[in-house]
């Protein structure tokens, strides 16, 4: 049996999850508006290995959501993970994070854009088919009245992230389907795993670095 942790924290969304051979036995997420990333991770990361009496020593990966996402969260996301392979000597596999978002959408036609929240009007978005297999790849896009126009003309498309809110706004068709209060989870994240862990697709843990797609801007904090 192939054991996996993982771990997601592009979002507000603290996750984490164990999956045995591709499937999720445990999961454990906060799914609130604020950052607890920093209390909650490995608080979650012990509770699930308690909970399911699975010694650290039997687990096989790593995986992590390597982004685009929020910048803090990725990186106390991604030095969580690298320590654990450090210290169990386990190989990392890194998850885009669009692509496992996309996996809560479950339709047979049509597309899907997941999508995040990028600051003012932009979002971090990428297009699958219903088969979620990647058909544009990933950007930071400002949002208008004209984005998507191309899938939108042809068939159903699905919206789903912590970026649908400020889409809704600028884009009003028949064919936009519009799923909100949906954020990245290490629910979905397994399967994915374990199909990378089957052929050996993994990272170097010395280099890896999470994909922000955009530099960080730090913002001041208000007087």
């Amino acid at each position: 049996m192939v054991y996996i942790l993982s771990i997601e924290t592009a979002t507000t969304n603290c996750s984490v999850s164990l999956s045995v051979n591709g499937r999720t036995i445990l999961l454990k997420e906060d799914y609130d508006k604020n950052y607890s990333h920093a209390e909650r991770l490995h608080v979650y990361i012990d509770d699930i290995l308690k909970e399911t009496n699975v010694n650290r020593k039997k687990l096989n990966a790593i995986a992590i959501s390597k982004g685009p996402g929020s910048y803090t969260g990725l990186r106390i996301g991604v030095s969580a993970a690298k320590g654990l392979c450090y210290a169990l000597d386990l190989p990392l596999i890194s998850i885009p994070t669009l692509e496992s978002l996309s996996h809560q959408v479950k339709e047979q036609n049509g597309v899907i854009v997941p999508m995040l929240d990028a600051r003012r009007q932009e979002v971090y978005s990428a297009v699958f088919d219903t088969q979620h297999c990647q058909i544009r790849d990933t950007q930071a896009q400002i949002i208008d009245y004209d984005a998507f126009g191309k899938y939108l003309k042809e068939d159903k498309v699905y919206f789903i992230g912590n970026g649908v809110e400020k889409t809704m706004t600028h884009i009003n068709h028949p064919n936009a389907v519009f799923i909100k209060g949906k954020l990245p989870s290490a629910n979905d994240m397994g399967a994915l795993a374990y199909n990378k862990f089957k052929i050996n697709e993994f990272e170097n843990v010395a280099y890896f670095e999470p994909y922000y797609l955009k530099d960080f801007i730090a913002i001041k904090p208000k007087l």
